[in-house]
């Protein structure tokens, strides 16, 4: 028996009067995902408890089988372990975002989703300037980067900058303990970086500057048992993005490298499905995120969330069901960790869908749900604590 765990990161949403009062999820072309559904079950799953914030770290930490309340420390060493960043038991890793600002107002969290290949340079010129023996900078993905504090703060509050595009720093900027040392390295990179030759030209093409980075949800790295040690199993992962391959390492996947999966709209879909194959004859498990519906969610673009809702259910679960009927009976959990609104163009707390598929057996308990956010309201199968859902896909 193989298990495959699929998460299309941030798909729910809420009903549009564009798409006549439908989400994104009821809107996209589904064939795949509804015929799992006919024979499947669908439910709802309050992925992250209700106190933490529904981010994507804490949200996949429970679809893992790990509880967020007990092994979330931020999302910062989580993405230094996906980099492999060393960090002693002093040492506190932040996130740090590349961002665009004016100078008084934080206007774009990626910086136009600028490339690794051009924000490279922009934080080795950084960590040259601004580091010091005891903060170093890291560089990372596209617009994702690390800062390492040694004997750094941890008890301050922080703001992820997607989901404060429009506000003034002043009312973002970290509070707490370390928060003047922090603002300063925010202050002395916008100077550092913002007459740069790099942004000078983006200003040119039209393009928004990358000219402040922005440290936030910090912390001391997690301590996880393995996965095999939780749940007897081995297992990969398949993510574009640090936050989930830093898990996957914490939790001691394989971490599987899918050329051209780019974390955005662009990412190589169809060579996720077939990695998670190859991977399933090596492991007994594999988890395959994709990143690309949270992007359109926090983008406000209707028309690519439902391209990528409908690239996953073709290229992704389509390529992945075509894969199993060569290699063996399988059962398959596919869950958003959250829900990314249109609307509001960030992360929101409530349950979210669930689809569970046995290829063996159906699962189906009266009439057929489909998988969406009508499942919210109409299923019978409700999980409060997401973290574990999990064993629901283990189940025998």
């Amino acid at each position: 028996m193989k298990y495959i765990l699929i998460v299309p990161d941030g798909a729910a949403d809420e009903p549009l009067p564009e798409l006549d009062q439908r989400t994104p999820l009821q809107a996209a072309r589904t064939p795949n995902l509804d015929r799992l559904a006919e024979s499947g079950r669908v439910g709802a799953v309050q992925v992250t408890p209700l106190d933490m914030y529904p981010g994507s770290d804490a949200a996949n930490m429970a679809l893992l089988g790990y509880d967020p309340s007990r092994y979330y420390t931020g999302r910062g060493p989580i993405e230094a372990a996906a980099m492999q960043i060393p960090m002693e038991p002093r040492d506190v890793a932040f996130r740090c975002s590349l961002v665009s600002t004016d100078g008084t107002t934080l206007l774009d969290y990626s910086a136009g989703h600028i490339t690794t290949e051009e924000a490279r340079p922009l934080i080795e010129l950084a960590d040259e300037k601004l580091g010091t023996h005891t903060m170093r900078l890291f560089p990372g993905v596209s617009y994702r980067h690390i800062l390492r504090w040694t004997d750094g703060p941890v008890d301050l509050q922080t703001h992820p900058p997607h989901e404060n595009m429009g506000k003034p720093l002043d009312a973002i900027y970290p509070h707490g303990d370390g928060e003047e040392r922090l603002r300063q390295f925010i202050e002395d990179s916008v100077n550092l970086l913002d007459d740069h030759p790099f942004n000078k030209r983006r200003r040119d093409e039209g393009k928004p500057p990358a000219n402040m980075l922005w440290p936030w949800s910090p912390g001391r790295a997690p301590q996880l048992p393995s996965f095999f040690q939780k749940h007897g199993l081995t297992g990969a992962v398949i993510a574009a993005v640090d936050v989930i391959r830093g898990l996957g390492r914490l939790a001691g996947l394989e971490i599987v490298d899918v050329p051209g999966a780019t974390g955005y709209f662009d990412t190589n879909y169809e060579g996720k499905g077939r990695y998670a194959v190859n991977a399933l004859q090596r492991h007994d498990f594999v988890w395959v995120h994709i990143e690309a519906p949270d992007e359109a969610g926090h983008a406000g673009s209707i028309d690519e969330k439902i391209r990528a809702i409908e690239n996953i259910d073709r290229l992704v679960v389509g390529t992945i069901l075509d894969g199993m009927r060569h290699v063996d009976d399988f059962r398959l959990l596919c869950v958003p960790d959250h829900a990314t609104p249109i609307r509001t163009r960030g992360h929101v707390i409530g349950p979210v869908p669930y689809l569970l598929y046995d290829s063996r057996r159906h699962l189906r308990t009266g009439g057929i749900l489909p998988f969406d956010e009508r499942a919210v309201q109409e299923a019978s199968s409700i999980f409060p604590e997401g973290y574990r859902l999990i064993g629901e896909l283990f189940a025998s």
